[in-house]
């Protein structure tokens, strides 16, 4: 991670308290437009004629370009300064959403949310830097916890706000507040940051791997894009070809990788970082968690309106019980025995799984257990998602720990992608009603228990 010198200015305590909630307001839009259009989806195709697969596009779009480019987000900080790209990556973010609420038809949705991804992109990275940079000792333990909170919530609070947004129907509207309620935001975001953040000065940098970043993206895009249109054209042979090249690219990306590396490059992933203690079975268990929530998010959601006929506000609603445990388990973890805490994410893990299968019951049966099923899932989530970040960094030199960060962050959002691409696909193909949701549930609920494997794996890393 490349030193900063940061002219601070001669403020208070309250001058910072500002600051960080301008940093945290950011975090908390992009999270939130993670998983707001889930809600909104039904709408969406019914207002642009959008089928199932376009749907997933909607909500995949943005987390592959936002995977995609985090680690080249981060670096183009250290190239130009924090505050500058955390402006720049707001401005467009900003932009790109109002075109978001402005579109008149799906492609053009489909690509604004593309652009929305790689504008949270250039914005995130910057956050936890001018944190680490700006806030020290008791100031700094209680901005990360604040941090870690809208982490814990942001994204699960999106499904709710999206809700009461489309159920709404603001001025006839529909879906498009979803989207547009970021332009307000990122106005005032725009005009505060200049005047709260401090200037910084670059003092070293990394270097961009431009070339790593166009194999990573077109492998991913050649795997993801034909998974998720396959089904509706009754999977082609193009379909597998391009799957089959995507992984093809994606060894060649690895190869090109550690060569880079060899010559004392600076490749987007330092792949030998992945000898750590604990940290091959952190992405294992990471990927399981987000593979299955990214999953249950998509297809639950779609199942409550499609399925079931509800509402979008009712819809939003039925999540209240996930989020508010999700939000509360992972800001209070910490309040456990420390000689637990190596315990907490397989634990979590299994609180999840038990979570998913009471779901599917209470679906297939149409019982009383939905909610108290909700608040064990996302207790789960809670308990596991929270910790498995820093649990899985535990073992990593601290001169390795920003290529650490960076596989760990990309695998966070490409989980996400592959839980919306592989359990939308198989909800969306098995005729969508209870039935194929339980099949869906059943599924990633044994990925989460695969994950309970893994992250025993991590907690022995961690205990040792």
């Amino acid at each position: 991670m490349a030193t900063v010198m940061t002219d601070h200015p001669a403020g208070v305590d309250t001058r910072r308290g500002l600051m960080l909630f301008v940093l945290l307001l950011g975090q908390f839009m992009a999270l939130l437009d993670t998983s707001i259009v889930n809600v909104a989806m039904p709408t969406i195709g019914a207002d642009l004629h959008a089928s199932g697969a376009w749907l997933q596009l909607v909500v995949g779009g943005y987390m592959v370009a936002y995977a995609m480019t985090l680690i080249t987000g981060a670096r183009l900080g250290d190239l130009y300064g924090r505050r500058r790209m955390y402006l720049t990556g707001v401005v467009l973010f900003t932009l790109a959403s109002l075109a978001c609420g402005l579109a008149p038809a799906i492609l053009p949705l489909v690509l604004f949310r593309f652009v929305q991804g790689i504008a949270a992109a250039v914005m995130v990275p910057q956050i936890i830097s001018v944190i680490q940079t700006n806030f020290t000792g008791p100031a700094r333990a209680k901005a990360l916890s604040a941090y870690g909170a809208t982490l814990s919530a942001g994204q699960v609070a999106g499904l709710v706000l999206g809700g009461l947004l489309v159920g709404a129907n603001i001025l006839g509207t529909g879906w498009r507040p979803v989207f547009l309620i970021n332009v307000p935001v990122g106005v005032c975001l725009a005009v505060l940051v200049p005047r709260l953040m401090p200037a910084d000065r670059p003092t070293a940098a990394r270097r961009l791997d431009l070339a790593g970043l166009a194999m990573a993206t077109c492998a991913v895009l050649l795997i993801v894009l034909p998974m998720v249109i396959g089904h509706e054209l009754g999977w082609p042979l193009w379909a597998f070809i391009c799957v089959a090249s995507g992984l093809v690219l994606a060894v060649v990306f690895v190869r090109a990788e550690r060569r880079l590396a060899g010559r004392g490059g600076d490749p987007l992933l330092n792949l030998d970082v992945l000898r750590s203690g604990g940290l091959v079975a952190g992405i294992t268990t990471l990927t399981c968690a987000l593979v299955a929530v990214g999953g249950f998010m998509f297809s639950f959601t779609l199942h409550l309106q499609t399925g079931l006929g509800e509402s979008a506000l009712h819809a939003g609603l039925t999540w209240l019980p996930f989020a508010t445990t999700f939000g509360l388990v992972g800001y209070f973890w910490r309040s456990l025995p420390t000689r637990l805490h190596h315990l907490v994410v397989p634990t979590g893990l299994a609180l999840c799984t038990l979570g998913y299968a009471g779901i599917g019951l209470s679906v297939a049966a149409s019982g009383p257990l939905l909610w108290p099923a909700l608040v064990l899932a996302g207790a789960g989530m809670g308990l596991s998602a929270s910790p498995l970040v820093t649990q899985s960094l535990v073992h990593v030199p601290l001169t390795r720990a920003a290529d650490a960060s960076g596989i760990l962050t990309t695998t966070i959002q490409l989980s996400q992608v592959g839980g919306v691409t592989i359990f939308g696909t198989l909800y969306l193909s098995l005729h969508p009603d209870a039935q194929s949701l339980t099949t869906t549930i059943s599924a990633l609920a044994l990925v989460t228990a695969i994950g309970i494997v893994a992250g025993g794996f991590l907690a022995h890393a961690v205990r040792g």
